[in-house]
Parts: C-alpha cells; sequence; structure tokens
C-alpha cells in the first residue's frame, strides 16, 4: 500500500488550477492546428489560415513532418539542395525529425521563397505546413508542456505517488475553461465537438492528437497509461471517454494520419483487452455497433470529407478496386473488434443478445461472394489485377473476427444457438437467392435446380456448371455458419429437446426446406469444385492471380479460417440431408456424374485432367467422412497432438520447420510445447552446422492417419513408407496393411456421418473408381495418369467403410450391381491378381478377408483358388533365380577377360617401366594446374597458391603485476597436462542445458570475458597452403584476369585488394597472396659424428678457416649473430636479385620476390609492434627477420594450433597434413634461395660460410672473443629461429644444433621464469605435492643456479623466486615452457628430413616430453653431468648472458610465450547473462556509454563496440566479435567483414538471429570449438573472401 499524505485544499485547488490552465493553453493551440500536412497554393490562402496571433505578423516558419515512407537520404538530400545547409547539418535535421516527429527547416517573412520551399517539399510527397511564426512557436512549447505533464506522472508529493496522478486525471476529464485569458475557440474546433455530450479537455485530447507530432503523441499516451493505472475507475472512465470519441479517431487513422504507428487508435489494445473495460464500452457505448458500422461503410467507400458515414447507407455495394481495400491500415480496426468479441463477459452478451448476430451477420453479407472468378478459356486473361490479395486480407481479417464471434455461443442455451444459426440461414439463403440485392446479377444467376438419375434413383440438385459459372472464394456468412454448428454439445437431442426440436436437422428445417439447404451448401461446393479444377489445371489461363487465390485459401496456416470450415460444411450437410443427395451433389459439382454410372454420360474433362478430378473428388469425400476434429469438438490440446503427430510422421525436422506445418492459432497456444514433448523426443544437435530436431516417438506412430486431410498426395505416400516400413519391423509381415482408423464419434450430432457408408450411391463411388482404372488399364495396356492415387483413395474408402459397417456394406457389396452386372466383390477379386497392381495385394486380401466373415459364399464363390495364389509366387521365384544365374554369368566372364587383358599390359610395360625408371625420379608430379589443367612437375615452372598474413595471434606470459588476474595464466601452466597430444576430448554438456549445469553462470568474468590482453601478443606473419597448384606462366595470366574483373565490375565490394597482391583460388576460394615453391624432402643423410666428436671438429674447422669478409658484411652490427639477407627490408636485396644470374634457379627466385614483397609491405608499417633491436632504416638488415617472424612464427601458430588435440596414440606432428609440411619446405625454399642470391658467386653458394656462422655464434668461445663481433648474449635470442637457420643451409647437422638449441632453450626458460616469478605471489598460485619429472629434468636446484650464478644481483632474485615456489613447481614451469620448443621442433624436422625423424614406438601413457626427446635424439637434462661437452657450452652462454646483465648495457629481459590450450574469450552459458545489470559490462571504455549494438570482442579484452577501430589495436588485420543485440557473430578482415551464425542456440537448438523468437539461448559446444578453430588456423580472412566472393555486393559487406 503505498503511503498516501494529505494535502491542504488550497494547495490542491492551486495544483488543479495550474494542470488545467496548462491543458487548455495546449488545447487552444491545437484549435487552430491542421488535421494534415498541407500548403496553401498562394500568399493570399497563406494568410487566410486560421490563427491564434492576435497581431497577424507576417513571420511563418516551413516544417517538415516525419512519416514512414521517406528515407533518410532522400531528406537529407533535400535539405542540402533547399535550405544550403550542409550534409552534417542535414543529417542533423533529419534524425531530429525522426526523433522528434517534425523540425523547423526554415522561419522569415520572405513568404514567397517559403511557399516555394514547402511546395517543393510536397512534390515528393513528404509532409510539409507552413504556419505563422507564432503559432508554431506555441506549439512547440505545447510540447514542452506535455512533457512537463508526463515528468509530473512520475513524481511524488512526499511519499505520495498518486496525488499528482490523480489532480491530472481529474483536470482531463473536466470540460475546458473559457475566461478572459484564454483564446475565442476557431469555429472548426466547436464544429469538431458538436456530436459529443458534455465533452472533457480528455475527449478534446483525443480527437487532437493527430494534430500533434511523435514526440508528444508518445508522451501522451504514457500519460494516459498513467490515469488508467491508478484505479479501476479512472480506466473505465477513461475507457469512457476513449469510446465517445472512437469514431472520429478510427476516422483519422483511416483517412488522414501521416503517422499511423504512433496514432491513439493504438491505444485502444490497451483498454479493449481488460475484461471490465470491453463490457463497459460494449454495454454503455454500443461500440461493437459502432465498429461494425464503420467496417461496413469504409468498406462500401462511404467516405465524406474525410469522415466515414454514420449510420452508412445500407444498400451500398462493395468495389474491390477502391481506395478502401488497397488501403493497409484497416486490418487493426478488425483486431479491436476481436479483442473486444475475445473477453469472456462480451462473449456472454453477444451470446444472449440477438442484436449482435443480426448485426454481425448483415455486415458478414457484405463479403459474401467478393470478387468472383470465372474460367477464362479460350485466351489468357490480358489484365491481371492483385485486387484479390486486398479482398483475402480483408476476409482474412474479418474471418478471424467470425471465429471469435462464433465461440461466444460456447456461453449460449440451445436455444440462444438454434436462433443465431436461424439469422444466419436467414441471410445466406437472402444472399445466395438473390432476395437482398447483394450478388451481381450479370455474375450471378437465380439458383436452378434439375433432375439427376443415379444408382437408379431420382435426384433434385442444384443445377451450376463451374467450369462456366461465375465462383467466388469468399463465403464469410458460411465460415459464421460453420463456427455455430460446431458448439456439439448444444446441438445432441438432449439439449435440443430444450429448444422444443428433435435434432440437428430440424435446426435447419425450421428456416428452410431440403432445397434451400442443397441452396447454402452448393456455394461452399463451388469452391471445393473450382479448386479441383485450379490444381488440375483448367484455369491456367486465369494467370498467376487465381493459383495465388488457391496457394492462400488452402495455406496451412488460414486453411482452418476457410477451406476447412468449408469441408465442415459439407459434414453438416451429411447429417441434415440424405447422405446420397450430397454425394449426388457433389459429383455433379465436379463434373463427374458421367463417369460413375449416371445416365449423364459425357464429362467435361479428357486424359489426366479426368484422373486429377477423381483424385481430387475422392480426396473430399474421404475428408468428409474421416474427419473428426469438428465433430467431435476436439480439444485444443488434442488439436495441437493431432497436427504435431502428423507433422513430424514424415520424418524428424527442426522446431522452425514443424511451426510452418501447424497452424499459427496451434503453435500460439500455451499448451504447444508441452504438447511437442509429449509425442516427441528431442535430439540435440552434434556438430557444428547441425540444428536440434524433433522425432515422433514410437508408440506415436500408432496415432498416425495416411490420409490425414493436411497432407498433400506426396506427403501421404511418404507416411505410407514410413508406417509400413515401421509395421514391417514390429510385425515381421513382408507386406503389411495399414487398417484405418474407426470414426472417433459414437454420440451427438455428427455420429450419422458413416452412415453413409451405407448408401448406394457412395457404394457405386467406390466401384466406378476402381472399375475405370482397371478397365483403361486392360484396354490400353498400362495405367492412366493417377491410377496409383485413384486407387489407394478407393480403396482406403471400402476399408473405411468396412471398419465402420462391415455387415451392411458386405451384403451390399455382393447385392448391389453396376456395369455389366458386376458387384463390388467382383472387381476386388478381379484386382486381387491384376498383373499391374500387385503392390495392392495385401489390402485387397484384407478386404475380402472381412468380408468373409460376413458373406462367406459370395466371397469364395468369386475369389481365384488359393493353390493359384501360392503358385504365382513361386513361378515368380523361378524366375528371379533364372535371372540371377545369367547375371552371375556374365559377370565371371567379365572377370576372365579383366584378369587377362591386365596380363598381358604388364607384360608389354615392364620393359617401358625399367627405360622410365630414371626419369620418373626427376620427373615428379604435383598434381594439375588448376588453370591449366595440365600436370604441374620439373617441365613447366609451378607453385603453391598461398597467403601470408599479419597475425598478432602467439600470446606472451603477461608478467605485469597489475595485468588482469596476474596468477591466473602461471595457475593455468601449473594445471596444465603433461601431454598435450593426449588430452581427452572436453565432452559437452547436454544440450539445452540443465539448470544445475547453469549454475557456472554464477561466474562471468567481467568486464573482460576472461579475454587474453592485446598488449602481451607477439607480432609475425603467418603462411598458409590452400594446395592447389598453379604454372608461373597461368599465375601471371590469372591475375591480369583478376584485374581485368576489377575495372568490368567497378561498382563492387571484390573479395581480394590488388594494391595488395590479393587473389583468390579459383577452386576453393580461398585467399591468397603470394606464391610458394613446391618441392620433396631432400636426399641429405643426418651427420652421424657423435655429438662431442662434432663439437670439436667443428671448432678445429673454424680455427682452420680463412676470414670470410663477405660473410661478416652480411651479418648484424648488433653481434646478434642473424643475417641481413633475411631480413624484410635489407637495402641490399633489389640488386642482389637484379644481378643474380643462374637461369635454372630463377623461376624459385621470382616466387621468393612474391614473399619478400609481401613481407616488405607488412615490415614497413609494423615497426612499432616489434622489440628486437634492429638497425636502423635503410641500413642493411632492416625489418622482420624471416626465419623468425615468418616461417618460425607459422610453425609455432600450427604447433598451438593442434594443443589439446588428440594425437591417437603417435605424436602431434602426425597430425598435421603433407600440405602443412609442403608449406614449411616452401617457406625454407625462399629462405635458402636468399642464401643463393647473395652467394652466387660460390660452387656452394654460400651454405658452407653461413653454416660456420651459425655454429660460431652456438660456440660460447666465439661469443666475446675481440675476432667475432657477437656481443649479444645467445640466451637473448630465441633458439629455434638459430634452428630454422640451420634448416635452410645445412639439415644435415639438424640434430647437433638441435641439441644445441634445446639447452639453450632451458637456459632461457631459466631466465624468463625469474622474471615472471618475481612479479608473482606464490600464496595464491596451484600448490603441487611432489616432483613429478626427476628422469627428465634431475637436479633442478643445480641447473637453476648455474644458469644465474653469472650476474650476484640476478643471482639473488632467482634464488628467492627458488625459494618461494620450491623445487615442484619450478620443475613445472620449467617441462611446461620447453614442452612448445620440442613440439615445433618436431615439425620442422619431419618437415625436412622425415625419414631421419620417424616415430618412434611408445607407451600408451608415457610423457609427451619423453617422447619427443626420443624422436629428436636429445639426452635429457638428468644426464647433463655427463656431459662436458654440453656443460662447456651452458656455461659459456649463462656466463655471457651473466656479464651482460651485471654491466646493464641491454634489455636483458626475457618474455616466454604462454605454453597453454589458447582459448576465446569466455562468453556465458545462458545468452540473458549479458542483459540486465550485465549491461555495464558492455560500456564503451571510450566515452563511458552504453552503445546500442555492443559487440564482445572474442580475441582479448578492450573496448566494446567500435569494431574495426578496435580490431586495429587488437587482432591487427583481424577481428571476431559477438554482437549482443543481433546475436550474431562478426568477422573482420582488413576493412572487409562478413556476418556468421552465432555460437547460441535455443532450447530447440536452432539460430535466432537478432532474438526475432525471443527464446533463451544457450552457448553450444561445438559451435563454440568451431569458431575457435577458425581462429586458431587463422582462417578468417578466407571465410571473409569466400563469403563476399559468393554475391555481388555493391552496398558494403554490411548490407549482406
Amino acid at each position: 500500500m503505498q503511503d498516501r499524505v494529505s494535502v491542504p485544499n488550497e494547495l490542491q485547488e492551486t495544483m488543479r488550477r495550474t494542470v488545467g490552465y496548462a491543458l487548455d493553453f495546449v488545447l487552444d493551440t491545437l484549435d487552430y492546428s491542421p488535421d494534415e500536412s498541407s500548403v496553401p497554393f498562394n500568399e493570399t490562402d497563406l494568410r487566410l489560415q486560421p490563427s491564434a496571433d492576435p497581431m497577424m505578423k507576417d513571420q511563418y516558419c516551413v516544417v517538415i513532418w516525419n512519416d514512414d515512407k521517406h528515407s533518410f537520404e532522400e531528406v537529407i538530400k533535400l535539405l542540402c539542395d533547399m535550405t544550403n545547409r550542409t550534409r552534417e547539418e542535414a543529417t542533423a535535421v533529419a534524425n531530429r525529425i525522426d526523433e522528434n516527429g517534425r523540425e523547423i527547416i526554415d522561419m522569415n517573412t520572405n513568404v514567397m521563397r517559403l511557399l516555394e520551399m514547402a511546395q517543393s517539399v510536397t512534390q515528393i510527397d513528404l509532409g510539409v505546413t507552413i504556419r505563422r511564426a507564432y503559432d508554431t512557436f506555441r506549439e512547440q512549447v505545447s510540447e514542452v508542456i506535455i512533457e512537463w505533464l508526463l515528468d509530473l506522472t512520475r513524481s511524488r508529493l512526499g511519499t505520495d505517488y498518486m496525488i499528482l496522478r490523480e489532480v491530472i486525471a481529474t483536470e482531463l476529464m473536466s470540460p475546458r475553461r473559457r475566461d478572459s485569458s484564454s483564446y475565442n475557440a476557431h469555429t472548426q474546433a466547436i464544429q469538431l465537438l458538436k456530436d459529443i455530450p458534455n465533452p472533457a479537455r480528455l475527449d478534446v485530447l483525443f480527437l487532437y492528437h493527430t494534430r500533434l507530432w511523435k514526440k508528444p503523441r508518445l508522451s501522451c499516451k504514457e500519460i494516459y497509461a498513467s490515469v488508467i493505472s491508478l484505479s479501476s475507475e479512472h480506466k473505465l472512465s477513461l475507457a469512457g471517454h476513449f469510446a465517445n470519441v472512437y469514431p472520429r479517431i478510427i476516422d483519422a487513422y483511416l483517412l488522414v494520419d501521416r503517422e499511423a504507428e504512433t496514432s491513439i487508435k493504438y491505444f485502444a489494445l490497451q483498454l479493449f483487452t481488460v475484461p471490465s473495460v470491453a463490457l463497459h464500452v460494449v454495454r454503455n457505448h454500443k461500440l461493437i455497433s459502432r465498429l461494425l458500422a464503420i467496417i461496413a461503410a469504409f468498406f462500401t467507400n462511404q467516405i465524406d470529407d474525410k469522415h466515414i458515414v454514420y449510420p452508412p447507407l445500407s444498400d451500398a455495394k462493395l468495389d474491390v478496386e477502391s481506395f478502401p481495400f488497397k488501403s493497409k491500415r484497416f486490418m487493426p480496426v478488425f483486431s479491436d473488434l476481436r479483442y473486444l468479441c475475445h473477453t469472456q463477459s462480451v462473449q456472454g452478451l453477444i451470446a444472449r443478445n440477438r442484436d449482435y448476430i443480426v448485426q454481425f451477420a448483415k455486415t458478414c453479407q457484405l463479403f459474401m461472394c467478393v470478387n468472383p472468378n470465372k474460367r477464362a478459356v479460350t485466351s489468357h486473361v490480358e489484365y491481371e489485377t492483385d485486387a484479390w490479395i486486398s479482398v483475402f486480407n480483408v476476409t482474412l481479417s474479418l474471418s478471424r473476427v467470425i471465429k471469435t464471434y462464433g465461440e461466444a455461443y460456447s456461453n449460449a442455451t440451445p436455444a440462444e444457438l438454434v436462433s443465431a444459426i436461424g439469422t444466419v440461414v436467414h441471410n445466406i439463403l437472402a444472399v445466395c437467392t438473390l432476395v437482398e440485392d447483394r450478388l451481381d446479377r450479370e455474375k450471378f444467376a437465380p439458383i436452378a435446380f434439375h433432375d439427376v438419375s443415379f444408382g437408379g434413383a431420382m435426384y433434385e440438385v442444384i443445377e451450376f456448371d463451374v467450369l462456366d459459372g461465375w465462383v467466388s472464394f469468399h463465403h464469410s456468412l458460411h465460415w459464421l455458419l460453420a463456427e455455430l454448428f460446431k458448439h456439439i454439445d448444444l446441438l445432441t437431442e438432449h439439449s435440443l429437446s430444450k429448444a422444443g426440436m428433435r435434432d440437428i436437422r430440424d435446426v435447419l428445417l425450421q428456416q428452410a426446406n431440403d432445397k434451400a439447404i442443397l441452396t447454402i451448401i452448393d456455394f461452399p461446393l463451388r469452391v471445393l469444385s473450382m479448386i479441383a479444377q485450379i490444381r488440375t489445371g483448367l484455369w491456367v489461363r486465369n494467370g498467376f492471380a487465381i493459383r495465388g487465390q488457391l496457394l492462400h485459401y488452402r495455406d496451412y496456416m488460414l486453411r482452418e479460417l476457410c477451406y476447412d470450415q468449408d469441408l465442415f460444411i459439407l459434414q453438416v450437410a451429411l447429417v441434415v440431408l440424405d447422405p446420397s443427395v450430397v454425394i449426388v451433389s457433389i459429383l455433379d459439382r465436379f463434373g463427374l456424374l458421367g463417369c460413375y454410372g449416371s445416365d449423364v454420360p459425357q464429362y467435361p474433362y479428357e486424359g489426366p485432367q479426368l484422373s486429377s478430378m477423381v483424385e481430387e473428388l475422392l480426396y473430399v469425400l474421404i475428408t468428409i467422412l474421416t474427419e473428426t476434429a469438428n465433430p467431435s469438438k476436439m480439444s485444443i490440446n488434442d488439436a495441437i497432438r493431432r497436427e504435431i503427430i502428423h507433422a513430424l510422421a514424415m520424418g524428424p525436422c527442426s522446431y522452425t520447420d514443424l511451426v510452418k506445418r501447424v497452424a499459427e492459432r496451434l503453435v500460439e497456444d500455451v499448451s504447444f510445447e508441452r504438447m511437442l514433448l509429449e509425442v516427441a523426443h528431442f535430439k540435440s544437435p552434434e556438430t557444428a552446422t547441425e540444428s536440434g530436431v524433433y522425432e515422433l516417438r514410437d508408440e506415436m506412430y500408432d496415432e498416425v492417419n495416411p490420409f490425414f486431410y493436411h497432407y498433400t498426395r506426396n506427403k501421404r505416400e511418404e507416411v505410407e513408407t514410413v508406417l509400413r516400413n515401421r509395421l514391417k519391423k514390429k510385425t515381421g509381415v513382408a507386406e503389411p496393411v495399414i487398417v484405418p482408423k474407426p470414426f472417433i464419434v459414437t454420440s451427438g450430432p455428427f455420429a450419422g456421418i458413416t452412415t453413409a457408408f451405407k448408401t448406394k450411391a457412395l457404394l457405386q463411388v467406390m466401384f466406378y473408381s476402381i472399375h475405370n482404372v482397371l478397365s483403361i488399364t486392360t484396354s490400353s495396356g498400362s495405367a492412366p495418369p493417377s491410377a496409383e492415387a485413384i486407387l489407394d483413395q478407393a480403396v482406403h474408402l471400402v476399408m473405411v467403410a468396412l471398419v465402420e459397417h462391415a455387415a451392411v456394406f458386405s451384403h451390399m457389396s455382393t447385392s448391389e450391381t453396376f456395369q455389366d452386372g458386376l458387384t463390388l466383390i467382383d472387381i476386388m477379386c478381379t484386382f486381387e491378381h491384376h498383373e499391374n497392381y500387385k503392390a495392392y495385394q495385401p489390402r485387397i486380401n484384407w478386404i475380402l478377408t472381412q468380408m468373409n466373415h460376413h458373406v462367406p459364399d459370395a466371397v469364395q464363390s468369386r475369389r481365384k483358388v488359393t493353390s493359384q495364389i501360392d503358385s504365382a509366387p513361386n513361378a515368380e521365384e523361378i524366375r528371379k533365380k533364372a535371372a540371377k544365374a545369367r547375371q552371375d554369368a556374365i559377370m565371371q566372364q567379365m572377370k576372365a577377360q579383366q584378369a587377362s587383358f591386365a596380363t598381358n599390359f604388364d607384360d608389354v610395360d615392364d620393359n617401358e617401366d625399367d627405360e622410365m625408371e630414371t626419369d620418373n625420379v626427376q620427373n615428379v608430379s604435383f598434381g594439375t594446374c588448376i588453370v591449366c589443367q595440365e600436370d604441374v612437375d620439373s617441365t613447366k615452372p609451378f607453385g603453391a597458391l598461398a597467403f601470408l598474413q599479419a597475425s598478432r595471434f602467439l600470446r606472451r606470459h603477461p608478467d605485469s603485476s597489475s595485468s588482469q588476474s596476474s596468477n591466473a595464466f602461471l595457475n593455468e601452466v601449473l594445471d596444465s597436462p603433461n601431454s598435450m597430444d593426449r588430452m581427452p576430448d572436453v565432452l559437452p554438456a547436454t544440450f539445452p542445458p540443465v539448470v544445475d549445469e547453469t549454475q557456472e553462470r554464477k561466474y562471468i568474468p567481467l568486464p573482460h570475458f576472461d579475454g587474453f590482453p592485446a598488449q602481451h601478443t607477439r607480432f609475425g606473419l603467418h603462411a598458409s597452403f590452400c594446395s592447389h597448384m598453379m604454372h608461373l606462366d597461368c599465375f601471371h595470366q590469372y591475375s591480369l584476369s583478376i584485374r581485368a574483373r576489377h575495372r568490368a565490375q567497378a561498382t563492387r565490394n571484390h573479395p581480394e585488394t590488388i594494391s595488395r597482391k590479393e587473389y583468390i583460388c579459383p577452386l576453393c576460394k580461398s585467399l591468397g597472396n603470394i606464391l610458394l615453391p613446391v618441392s620433396n624432402p631432400p636426399s641429405t643423410n643426418l651427420n652421424e659424428t657423435p655429438f662431442p666428436d662434432w663439437i670439436r671438429t667443428a671448432g678445429i674447422n673454424i680455427l682452420k678457416s680463412k676470414p670470410d669478409h663477405l660473410l661478416e658484411s652480411l651479418q648484424f652490427r648488433t653481434g646478434t649473430g642473424e643475417f641481413v639477407f633475411w631480413t624484410a627490408q635489407d637495402s641490399g636485396y633489389s640488386s642482389a636479385v637484379r644481378n643474380y644470374e643462374r637461369p635454372e634457379e630463377i623461376d624459385v627466385v621470382r616466387m621468393m620476390e612474391t614473399v619478400m614483397v609481401i613481407s616488405k609491405s607488412f615490415s614497413q608499417q609494423t615497426r612499432h609492434l616489434r622489440d628486437r633491436p634492429e638497425p636502423e632504416q635503410g641500413e642493411r638488415g632492416a625489418g622482420l627477420y624471416l626465419p623468425e617472424d615468418v616461417l618460425g612464427y607459422t610453425i609455432a601458430t600450427m604447433e598451438t594450433a593442434q594443443r589439446g588435440v588428440d594425437s591417437r596414440g603417435q605424436l602431434m606432428v602426425d597430425n598435421l597434413s603433407e600440405t602443412q609440411m609442403r608449406l614449411v619446405r616452401g617457406v625454407l625454399s625462399c629462405l635458402t634461395a636468399l642464401v643463393r642470391v647473395h652467394f652466387q658467386g660460390r660452387p656452394d653458394e654460400g651454405k658452407e660460410a653461413v653454416r660456420q656462422a651459425i655454429i660460431k655464434r652456438l660456440l660460447p668461445e666465439w661469443s666475446r672473443t675481440s675476432l667475432t663481433s657477437f656481443s649479444y648474449p645467445l640466451l637473448l635470442r630465441d633458439p629455434f629461429t638459430i634452428l630454422v637457420e640451420t634448416a635452410a643451409v645445412a639439415p644435415e647437422i639438424l640434430r647437433h644444433v638441435l641439441v644445441l638449441t634445446y639447452y639453450a632453450s632451458l637456459a632461457r626458460t631459466v631466465i624468463g621464469l625469474v622474471y615472471v616469478l618475481n612479479k608473482t605471489r606464490s600464496f595464491s598460485t596451484v600448490q603441487l605435492p611432489s616432483r613429478s619429472y626427476e628422469d627428465i629434468f634431475g637436479d633442478v636446484r643445480m641447473f637453476f643456479m648455474s644458469v644465474v650464478r653469472h650476474s650476484p644481483v640476478f643471482e639473488h632474485t632467482a634464488t628467492v623466486a627458488f625459494e618461494t615456489f620450491g623445487e615442484a613447481r619450478i620443475e613445472k614451469l620449467l617441462y611446461a615452457y620447453t614442452l612448445p620448443f620440442l613440439r615445433k621442433a618436431t615439425i620442422l624436422c619431419r618437415a625436412i628430413l622425415p625419414s631421419a625423424f620417424p616415430t618412434p614406438p611408445s607407451h600408451p601413457n608415457e610423457q609427451e616430453y619423453n617422447r619427443l626427446l626420443r624422436m629428436l635424439g636429445i639426452p635429457p637434462l638428468s644426464t647433463l653431468p655427463h656431459q662436458d661437452t654440453l656443460q662447456n657450452a651452458l656455461s659459456g652462454w649463462c656466463a655471457h648472458y651473466g656479464h651482460s646483465h651485471a654491466a646493464s648495457q641491454l634489455n636483458c629481459g626475457v618474455t616466454l610465450d604462454l605454453p597453454t590450450v589458447y582459448r576465446l574469450a569466455r562468453l556465458p552459458l545462458v545468452l540473458d547473462d549479458l542483459f540486465g545489470q550485465r549491461d555495464k559490462a558492455l560500456t564503451c571504455l571510450r566515452c563511458n556509454t552504453l552503445p546500442n549494438d555492443a559487440a564482445i570482442c572474442l580475441m582479448d579484452y578492450g573496448e566494446h563496440g567500435e569494431c574495426n577501430m578496435h580490431t586495429q589495436v587488437c587482432g591487427g588485420t583481424i577481428g571476431i566479435y559477438f554482437l549482443v543485440k543481433r546475436c550474431s557473430l562478426l568477422y573482420l578482415f582488413a576493412n572487409n567483414g562478413t556476418f556468421a551464425q552465432s555460437p547460441y542456440l535455443d532450447a530447440h537448438g536452432e539460430v535466432d538471429i537478432s532474438m526475432r523468437r525471443g527464446r533463451r539461448q544457450f552457448l553450444h559446444y561445438a559451435r563454440w570449438e568451431e569458431i575457435r578453430k577458425n581462429w586458431l588456423n587463422h582462417q578468417i580472412p578466407t571465410i571473409v573472401a569466400r563469403k563476399l566472393e559468393s554475391s555481388l555486393d555493391a552496398g558494403g559487406w554490411e548490407t549482406l
């Protein structure tokens, strides 16, 4: 309860007066405002406009009004042209027009100029007014006053929230005050209110709503909403005022309002859906009657001076081409009527008061037989109008009201229902018999009857030819009658006896005789016949319009409003009339009496058309004789259950597909999903591309009826196959029979429908349906069109008859004779063994067996003897066996011929193989060129298409103590598994997650979603192959064709950018920008000298060698030991290439050139991202270092992508493809070519010189002597880079260099760990119980301390770190951080010398580290005490580092790469958690506001939104974002991008783009993993390119 405060009377009076004055000011102002935006023709008219300006000053304003027709661009262009505004100013004005609803664009005294401006705006039909500045200013003040009143409704006085709203409500419902201070009301205003008794301010405000614009309109609605929330009295009072002026509101909405979506008319939704309000306005304000009058007057175009005439003229006619039908605004008027009629209290009123049904029937009369069609016979309809669309929109809106009106009678008494039925029948007959002048007499003739002889009896039925007459789809009164007949509980004999009637037949006979009833049913029957003819193709000359009407009429969403109602009217006819009369009427209307044994032999169809019409006829008969939903008044739950079962019987489908097969009314029911789970299993999506599907439970198949009336023929056949296969499995019977279900309606008015099976007329239909097909087949030797469909339906009818009335039907089948004296049993016995129709044998067998129970003599005397039945399969079996034997003999003969041919061919080829063996070694084919399709081999230069892209993928261990969750990364390393290639697959939880799993939602890492900090990533270039080859010449031609395409499609946003040297692979559409050499592994053998001996020999060779000045000039002056020719911006590169003269190697150099061009381009733009010491630009050796930043980086990304991927009992390297190995060899070939280019005069092409320089760099005695310039400690370089350098020039010494670089990596890791641990608190890191890797590392403490002992300060820091963290944790960190080095080394070694580095046998549980050491031949650290040579090397490296550290002459910090599995940012399990309170997580860190369309970067943490800007600081050239409100992914690459499906799925396992369906959504594991894999494998550029390639996109990729 709110705390009310007592308010002094004086204060209350003051408040009321203030609010009253404010409201009166608004109303006085709006008195003079125009209803419509229009511009005077001339200056005189302008000055004559009504105005409140007492001075009548000639100062005018031009105002532009918002509407829903014009785009921003149109308005901006107009403003720029007319008002000389800049584009920015015009955009701001356009935004204000959209936001506020209008804007003043000019104000001055130059009347002619303003008039000219306003009239030019009207040229494009944009709303514009030109009025005195005084009036415009007052209107702007009124807007402020309305905002002030809205603020008051949200304010409180003390603790009282209601007092101010009560004051506003009181004043709104009081009349206007007119005293000396207010202006005299404009005469038009007085005129407007003349027919409203005692108008209150609220009435006037409602009427003036169209004079306001968007913002004050919405504010007024909020004020009204606050008033109705005060109390039920206020609600009823406001509703009364609304109802008073409702007709005027509808006038304005339908005829005047430019901005319909803000119309006060929509306030009806808030009022009319409240039961008490609905009852109040219907009872006291006669609103249903007014609405029906409005509908009648509007659609008969009774519109006078922007007002709908009331009361309407009763004899006015519809014109479907008139404005009302073309208006799109009428639907909400029908909706208002539906809301009013839907409430329980109003439904009771409708049922009890006959006036309502009388008025409604009169309104429905208007739309009877509207827009009829006549078949075009000889020529095509010349002009196809689209009026049928408008008519369908109107009648289907009306039919929804009809459904609601009909439902109201569930509350009626039998007498009231009978009275309503009588009223509707009277109206139908008045229209159909032309008593009322509703139908066009030129198109509809008076009803005439004719006599028809059928089955030996005479029937008087209506004479009408659908092929020649006018037929409409729209029979609204029949639909209403069908709705009334659905109340079967009120139409039982017991209920009707209270109304003085015996049965349902009396209900109709009180108003109509049998002929009249035939007249009633004939109109729906004409529609059914026309539909059959359209489907048969007899109306093709009527064009698309007739097809469109049919599709709408039978559409699964709409059919229950119209088509199903027509079928139900026929069911009513079956119980009211003699079923034989109904059947004969149907045959007559379908034009099929002649082919069913009538004396009328001629029928208007031929060939396939006849078969199709018979099929359609049988469909209608089966439906009206077996459909039980309406005759049994099936509950909504049962209806939903039945629809779902029959929709899923065809096979599993997604939820979206399912709801497309079920009527909208059923899908929207609250019990739909509950019923779905009762009858179906949900199969959750397992892969990234799957959706969730629903599968029918096995036991539910028993409820499936293959002849369900919503099935098409194809669907019926599909379902029959499914049911037969299921029965086959269940029963073991080879050819099972699907027995029809019995008609479940055993009591009530419709129980008598099945008596039709006792009539000779229906028996005759069954007989001739089968007989005609069999006789045509016998005479022509082949089956007629649609034979199977007709026989399926006819046999089904016979089976249904046997299920319902077996005894009577069996006796009739033997006694009633037809053509040639045959009975139905005769035909069945002939049919049973017909050669062409063996598939029907099991069903005919079932029918004859059932009949045998009742007429055994008749069946057995006609049926063929059983022995013949048995012998037929035996003969068939013998024939099959003979055919099989012949086939086997032919196959044996072919095999013998093939073997003989192969033997001879091998003999011939043996000699040739010997001769060609030597050639094949040199001329290996690598596949075909994808341009010219010729083999790619050494005869013509070729390369592989590859892509080199900038990457910030690799992660370094964040060492900043202030970084987000500083210990989280170290804990992740300590928790990492022993083997990165033996990780078990993380099995996803069930989908959708159960409630317990959503407890994980409590942990949502805000505001960064556990992203990785972008500043701790390492920049490099990532190379990738698409595996397709191209000749160099073809590549050149292809590049020219790309340029030509760009010129030809100048406006297109192309997938590749020529300035970046990009192209698209013609085959797989991957993006590329370089061409790489392709080669097989070299035939080099490893140097087998023992390691100590090799070191000694290498040292001696260096001492013996002469100084190499060329080599020294090609090494870095910084003393790092790197080579200038391997840098991307080396100034000497271009001259070296120009002077290169070896033609046999020029092709590799040309491909190397593509790599160098791209590398240089990236290198020039990214100096700020590299922290390696480099020479200045222009000096030799500037830029990216290719062994480290291209090949080293690419191998590192390959290794990272394989972390956590199971290698299935082998090594991680065995997971990699041959394509990836070729890629490594291709980049190495380019590195080797660079050496060759710079040492071209030497016989060994400089390999020996570079090899010696690498060994010098590794041997510590050469590091600090005055002879060389290796002043830079080796431990500050990445040891893997040195391994790559070795692979490029001296693969034979790889194993020895591996040992050295591995130990360098160990020492370097120790240094890196000291830096990491120095800034980490040990108590919050994971504790380890004991050491686990003693066999690998031996004495960790001794090794750790020996690395750091050469610098006292560093040694002290390291000692503290070791003591704090302990040996177990240090050992685990050493293991984790050096494991990636070994994994990368295996990739490099396997790519170059696969035979020298095979996968060794191992135990399944052996740690990956041990397996890799064994494969690479590296002695573990635990053996170091026995390795003097290695001890010396380590000691030298560490001493060099220690002295440099002590001298502080260099930055001696070492950053380690993160060795864990890479993850994307963490999104919550349930999407809901990104909304509500979580919105603060999506606040932009740049401007501290919440963006309209927030996006979460999935690669790092940082700013949200502004995706392209953020990409530059996060992913470099790529971005991966989750767009929260659009619920989709965004991939960005270099100014292009594409949208992809969200990783979230709703509970039905489906993507919900932009959350249109609004269901709860959950993160799907497989989809999330797919996104991660795309990122790990650097696939984003190719995904974007493929999307752009697949669409001719001229509007920018954002429009995709």
